[in-house]
């Protein structure tokens, strides 16, 4: 249950990293807009740490996720570190699209390791 979850939790978050972005054209347009900015950060935020949190099962078997580009970005993001443009815009574009996918096809291909009790 507690793999479900963190699943939830990371589909949700991806999900509205997505909406908050999708009509985005480039970088700039994310990094002039303060209150967008802010609240993809803290989705991804959300997301980086919910990401640590999983089975260390999940992290072996998806080895396509980068791993270390959550860690970095947890970090940053966490710690206050600036700058962080290059790391945030690799999440939108990048981690965000593929983990939410690799996630998805785990669970279809794999569902014991996210058991529901409901």
């Amino acid at each position: 249950m507690y793999a479900h979850s963190l699943f939830s939790i990371v589909m949700e978050t991806g999900s509205a990293v997505r909406t908050l972005t999708r009509e985005m054209r480039d970088e700039n347009e994310l990094f002039a807009s303060s209150l967008t900015l802010r609240a993809v950060e803290a989705h991804l935020l959300i997301m980086a740490h919910t990401l640590a949190q999983m089975p260390p099962e999940i992290h072996r078997t998806l080895l396509e996720v980068d791993w270390n580009g959550w860690q970095v970005l947890h970090d940053r993001l966490r710690n206050g570190i600036q700058p962080r443009r290059e790391e945030i815009w690799y999440a939108v574009n990048a981690l965000v699209p593929q983990t939410v996918f690799l996630l998805e096809s785990l669970r279809h291909r794999q569902p014991g390791l996210f058991p529901s009790n409901f």
